[in-house]
């Protein structure tokens, strides 16, 4: 039976230990709390500045120069729109061809997603990330050299399978560094990187239709052979920068063997850890039984599909609204990842406050009116109301994975009692490699019909059928969110508990060393639906 927490939101900071538990755990937390207390809040915030410094900004990088180098079809698309030397007509394919270009993409990605991510203990995350990313750039320099329809959907099959595992390896990692309830923080960096590749990849679009013709290159080819030089360059800087794990050998240039401790001592019990196993089965066979990942991985997949569909046509949808002729048409992409970017923002420090658990936050702030946006798109026709359709949808979509993934990193519930045993889903780091690239990879479902519900003959309405389908996909994500609701209701309020003692430690100058969330044998704060009152 869990624990039942008493009723008062700090109850369990005086509950440091259980009647019963095995003198070994007792010991462990003993010396965990000592190291703990031995910190003061200053030496906390080095700490931490370190690790933000070492991370924060690479990975945003990775994950910009990632969007840019695989949404960039989608401008490529329209740029020099009608004329000879438009992607669709040099390669002789209609709309409806073009669309397989995402679509393949995607497939091949979901493949070799999870293959991908076991690879990241084995050959640490430095390593297989910067193979990730010099192998992309090679294949996305060699588009470029496309002369038919069949050589660039092969190329874009390669380039899912050699882009797979960045991001679920990104974040199988940053689990081995952030507690749970900092998750937020490394999350928003990531995808307000990934709003502004928008900006910055309509920027480039919109230059490099100026070299139309240097070379004897249509403008489309320098776009691909462009960005692919500059991955082959970033995969170097990464290959030089990127930490691998808190006590692995590289760490210590940076780290002392007290702050390599301390870091370890400070993340949940189910995180990943140094000295992990390479592969551990037990924990695939966790991650499989525990209806915790279905409910992430369905609620993904529906909203993708909505999501996915709104980013893949975003570009056509604005040129064909009247607005800018060639080539300033790519400018109108700017204000929808413009205001993505700030939204994200401004939910990374919603959730820092711990004002609300994190799917409540979801279901309550995002759900709702990214539904209305969507229903609005399927049924407005004035070019305005369209265009601030996509700039709202397009923003509710971006804010959706910030407290999404952050749900991901302490995730667990209890089994019921027929299993006999607790379980988490992310357990170690076979269990979190394994877990987020499997979710991930079925969530990228969307990816590959998103584009597809675009049909030709539907542009005559201005693509409403397939806005209305996207609508009917949001609804019943909202569904599914209910449903991740539901089964981590206990472990979510913990985490907004734990942080919310931690910031009152903050200001009494001290660090937080009382009981972390527990996953494992999750504390009761619901009884049903009903909260416990005074908790």
């Amino acid at each position: 039976m869990a624990e039942k927490v008493e009723k008062s939101e700090y109850a369990a900071e005086s509950s440091d230990s259980d009647i019963g538990r095995p003198a070994a755990r007792d010991g462990e937390d003993a010396a965990r709390k000592a190291l703990l207390q031995s910190f003061t809040p200053e030496e906390d915030r080095v700490v931490r500045r370190k690790i933000d410094w070492r991370f924060l900004p690479l990975i945003g990088m990775m994950y910009l120069v990632k969007t840019i180098d695989y949404t960039n079809a989608a401008n490529v698309k329209v740029l020099q729109v009608g004329s000879e030397r438009n992607v669709l007509t040099e390669l002789s394919m209609t709309t409806d061809e073009y669309n397989w270009v995402q679509s393949i993409y995607f497939i091949s990605y979901i493949i070799f997603e999870v293959p991908s991510n076991m690879m990241l203990k084995r050959l640490t995350p430095r390593l297989w990330q910067s193979r990730i990313i010099l192998s992309w750039g090679v294949v996305l320099a060699c588009h470029a050299a496309a002369n038919n329809k069949e050589t660039m959907w092969a190329l874009r099959f390669l380039l899912g399978m050699c882009e797979a595992g960045l991001f679920p390896g990104i974040a199988a990692q940053l689990c081995g560094w952030y507690r749970s309830d900092e998750m937020g923080k490394p999350i928003m960096w990531m995808f307000a990187f990934q709003n502004f590749s928008g900006i910055l990849g309509s920027l480039l679009a919109y230059g490099i239709s100026y070299m139309n013709g240097m070379c004897e290159m249509s403008a489309w080819r320098w776009v691909y052979l462009l960005e692919g030089l500059f991955t082959i360059l970033f995969a170097v800087i990464v290959y030089l920068v990127l930490p691998d794990w808190p006590k692995s050998p590289r760490s210590d240039k940076w780290l002392t063997p007290r702050e390599q401790a301390y870091i370890e001592a400070c993340l949940s019990e189910n995180a990943p850890r140094t000295g992990d196993a390479n592969f551990a089965k037990s924990e695939v066979l966790d991650s499989l039984v525990d209806p915790r990942t279905y409910a992430f991985m369905f609620s993904q997949l529906l909203v993708n599909l909505a999501g996915y569909a709104l980013t893949w046509e975003l570009p056509t949808i604005t040129t064909s609204l009247g607005f800018a002729g060639l080539p300033r048409n790519q400018l109108l992409n700017i204000p929808p990842c413009a205001a993505a970017v700030l939204a994200v923002l401004f939910s990374g420090w919603f959730q820092k406050q711990a004002y609300m658990t994190r799917p409540a936050f979801v279901n309550l702030c995002i759900m709702g009116p990214m539904l209305l946006f969507f229903v609005l798109l399927a049924a407005l026709r004035s070019p305005v109301g369209v265009y601030v359709a996509c700039v709202l949808g397009n923003m509710f979509y971006a804010v959706y994975f910030i407290p999404f993934w952050a749900c991901m990193f302490p995730p667990s519930f209890s089994l019921p009692a027929y299993y006999k045993r607790r379980s988490s889903s992310l357990k170690g780091t076979t269990g979190a490699a394994f877990t987020l690239a499997f979710q991930s990879c079925v969530g990228q479902v969307g990816g590959v019909i998103g584009p597809q519900l675009f049909q030709e003959r539907f542009a005559g309405n201005g693509y409403k059928t397939p806005f209305a389908i996207c609508a009917g996909m949001v609804g019943a994500a909202c569904i599914t969110n209910a449903w991740t609701w539901w089964l981590t209701r206990n472990v979510e309020w913990d985490v907004r508990r734990v942080r919310r003692l931690r910031m009152r430690e903050e200001k009494r100058g001290r660090i937080y060393a009382g009981e972390d969330v527990r996953v494992y044998e999750e504390r009761e704060f619901y009884s049903g639906l009903r909260r416990e009152e005074g908790v």
